[in-house]
């Protein structure tokens, strides 16, 4: 076997591996591999393929990695579905208990439940807490 097709299996193998861990690592060390797999390509020994390996691994874990990581740690940038509920206030039109009641949020009418034993009755502004399946948990009532 010949030793682009070994640099290959290898980069295979930690690409494979990264999917287990998602730190980044071994896909970084998969991209120097490919480095290696070029340059056995090239027709360069194996003294120089293994420096390839290892610096473009450096290079990609010292420059790539942290702005990959950037990026996949960064928060959406905005809530959609029904997590775009959380925090909009709604008006009572069935007062709201620990079990039952009903919300208007805009031009949509939820079922609602406060989050403690807590009451509202019809017209209160309530805000909308958190949001569970079809139910709107709601507290703090405002003015």
């Amino acid at each position: 076997m010949t030793a682009w097709v070994l640099w290959l299996v290898a980069a295979g193998m930690l690409a494979a591996g990264e999917i287990a861990g998602g730190a980044l690592v071994l896909l970084m060390l998969a991209g120097g591999a490919l480095g290696g797999a070029v340059a056995a390509l090239a027709g360069a020994p194996v003294p120089f393929q293994l420096v390839a390996f290892l610096g473009l691994s450096a290079f990609l874990l010292a420059s790539v990695r942290p702005v990959a990581r950037a990026h996949l740690e960064r928060a959406p940038a905005h809530r959609d579905g029904v997590q775009a509920l959380v925090g909009r206030t709604a008006v009572v039109t069935r007062v709201v208990g620990r079990s039952s009641g009903r919300i208007q949020v805009g031009a949509d009418e939820w079922t609602a439940r406060s989050e403690f034993d807590d009451t509202y009755p019809v017209g209160t502004t309530v805000r909308i807490l958190q949001v569970e399946g079809a139910t709107a948990i709601v507290g703090e009532e405002i003015g």
